[in-house]
């Protein structure tokens, strides 16, 4: 026969169904008013524990000045898009102008490499050669002038121009191309015969500073500093004998800031392993030693230089320069003269130590473009390689348009395409 529950294990009759069963059996059952309070204070507990609760005044206030502080760098953000002018977008690193102020001192740091990296404006144009008919022709009048009556390609005008005094120092952007010079083969004693740089500075001489003065919380004497570091990186880039046949360029190297991100790591890549993506003359003027040599100790430089407050607690150094480098072939006994003609722009910056993590007195890149006249085309192995009427020249042959190396009343244009056209004189 089935067990029937005893007396004690049956529910009370007053039981809800389902409430919570009572402990009945044993030597000492607890009673119906504890057994009450006990179901009462386990519900109590169950509903506190899960039930929402009101912050207190001190966390409300914090998360009240959070959502402030949130809303405002949104809206400063939202508003340096706008104007174009968004630090993130200009190679700000990880803080840039637009970072609320609340935000720790250590997050600040200057222009980030890779940012940068992918918006300069590095599009090259390697030009070829003038047409090799002009150049025949000027052969022709060096060999033997009387061969041609009168004098139609100037050589009177030649010698005028090879004494005249020099041009002063550029100090605002040219209105036109210089004028046309005398028609004039370029030789071992006269390399820059013919060409309009002949009045141009020599080397260093070109590179005139402006006077410095104080910007933003950067000193007289701290803009100066970038001045000089800028015209320091222009000579051992451009103007440096070691770097020009070939050598590491150290001494512009030095001049940059370690601690922008990965930035001389990468430069120290290119020149190590050149190629399309990675060219050292990006930023270099090279020559490789055993295909060319310089003629001569000068190379002609002209551009200017200029400064303005920028947007890292910083003053941006503007450079804008052309060289002229006269060279011949490597071999014993080659007197053929040609010249390679590049132009550069740099955007150098320079910090203010005590509000972004950078080295004192070092210069960041933020913008770098180049055009290049008389050099081959599609070739990318860390050298310039001049074109010789008495050679063929090397790398694929010049498609796009003629142009003058020699002509800066135009700003380089960032959007232009990239490719490989003729120069309409060197």
């Amino acid at each position: 026969m089935a067990d029937t529950p005893s007396e004690e294990s049956r529910p009370e009759s007053g039981a809800e169904p389902g409430s919570a069963p009572r402990p009945g059996s044993g030597p000492d059952p607890v009673s119906d008013d504890v057994w009450q309070k006990f179901v009462e204070d386990s519900e109590r507990d169950i509903h506190t524990s899960s039930a929402p609760k009101e912050p207190s005044a001190r966390a409300r206030m914090v998360t009240e000045r959070l959502r402030k502080m949130d809303e405002e760098a949104a809206r400063q953000d939202a508003k340096g898009r706008t104007s174009g002018k968004s630090g993130r977008k200009r190679g700000g690193g990880d803080q840039a102008a637009a970072d609320p102020a609340w935000q720790p001192e250590g997050w600040r740091t200057g222009p980030a490499w890779r940012e940068m990296d992918g918006r300069a404006a590095r599009r090259r144009r390697l030009w070829g050669m003038l047409g090799v008919p002009v150049a025949a022709a000027l052969a022709v009048v060096a060999v033997k002038p009387s061969l041609i009556p009168g004098d139609p390609f100037g050589t009177g005008r030649a010698e005028a121009e090879a004494t005249a005094p020099p041009l002063p120092p550029e100090t605002a952007r040219p209105t036109a191309a210089p004028s046309a010079a005398a028609l004039a083969t370029p030789t071992l004693d006269r390399p820059f015969a013919g060409s309009p740089a002949a009045r141009w500075a020599d080397g260093t001489a070109g590179i005139v500073l402006p006077e410095a003065t104080p910007v933003g919380s950067l000193t007289k004497a701290q803009v100066n500093r970038a001045l000089q570091q800028t015209k320091a990186l222009l000579v051992g880039a451009n103007l440096d004998r070691g770097t020009l046949l070939g050598g590491r360029p150290d001494a512009a190297l030095a001049v940059l800031d370690p601690r922008q991100p990965e930035m001389l790591g990468d430069v120290k890549g290119w020149l190590r392993k050149p190629d399309k993506r990675h060219d050292p003359v990006w930023l270099f003027s090279r020559f490789d030693p055993h295909e060319v040599r310089l003629v001569g100790d000068v190379v002609k430089t002209r551009g200017r230089m200029t400064f303005k407050a920028g947007r890292h607690a910083s003053v941006v150094v503007h450079a804008d320069y052309t060289f002229v480098y006269p060279l011949a072939p490597a071999g014993k006994g080659s007197t053929e003269v040609t010249r390679t003609i590049v132009r550069r722009v740099l955007d150098m910056e320079m910090s203010d130590p005590r509000k972004y993590q950078v080295t004192p007195g070092k210069l960041s890149i933020v913008k770098y473009d180049e055009d290049i006249g008389n050099s081959a085309c599609d070739v990318y192995d860390g050298f310039l390689h001049p074109a010789f009427t008495s050679s063929e020249p090397a790398g694929a042959a010049p498609t796009g348009p003629t142009t003058d190396p020699y002509d800066r009343s135009k700003d380089l244009d960032e959007n232009r395409a990239e490719g490989c056209g003729t120069v309409s004189r060197v």
